[in-house]
């Protein structure tokens, strides 16, 4: 367990405001995307290190890293982020049930739906930093716990694939799924591999 203080409301607001502003490029993620790239570090199978999933955060490239102005302004961000990643992590250690991932939700036709779209690609993006550790579940009989992050996440999916995802009622309902699947998938990797 961490002594780090969980994120206030206006901290969040920070992080949020810094990852909109001029100080980052294009490809960096905003919230939704980072909550899943966060969720699936904290829950997956092996510890990444920081500055290795820091980076990412930003875009592709070096060139995407953020212009700090100034060494203070570096090191909160880096820490709202680190503290952010111990939330979800100390989430799932006291209280996985209490778990909310951070979706969109858009109106359809007088509706509010879930839109996990940024989410899903966030928690891929964090699998693709070592995918060879979660590919004993991608080989298990739980490989279907993955299906509705994959569906939404995928850069490309096939035809089959997207009927789909090919309306929001349709990916709201796949964003339920998620909401179910993720505590099961860090309950796979607290059981010992068979």
């Amino acid at each position: 367990m961490s002594d780090q203080p969980l994120l206030t409301d206006q901290e969040f607001d920070e992080l949020d405001r810094f990852l909109m502003s001029t100080h980052c490029g294009d490809e960096t993620m905003a919230m939704d995307a980072l909550n899943g790239y966060l969720t699936a570090i904290a829950i997956g199978p092996v510890d990444i290190p920081l500055e290795q999933w820091l980076a990412r955060i930003w875009g592709p490239t070096p060139q995407d890293a953020p212009k700090f102005r100034d060494a203070q302004q570096s090191a909160r961000i880096h820490e709202l982020l680190s503290r952010a990643l111990e939330e979800i992590r100390v989430t799932f250690e006291v209280a996985p049930k209490d778990f909310e991932p951070l979706f969109s939700v858009h109106k359809f036709k007088g509706k509010e739906l879930l839109d996990a779209e940024a989410w899903c690609w966030g928690f891929l993006e964090a699998i693709s930093l070592n995918e060879a550790a979660w590919q004993p579940l991608r080989d298990s009989s739980q490989a279907i716990l993955l299906r509705a992050i994959d569906l939404l996440g995928a850069e490309e999916i096939d035809d089959a694939q997207l009927v789909l995802v090919d309306d929001p009622v349709k990916c709201h309902k796949l964003a339920i799924e998620v909401e179910a699947s993720v505590p099961q998938i860090q309950r796979f990797w607290l059981k010992p591999l068979q």
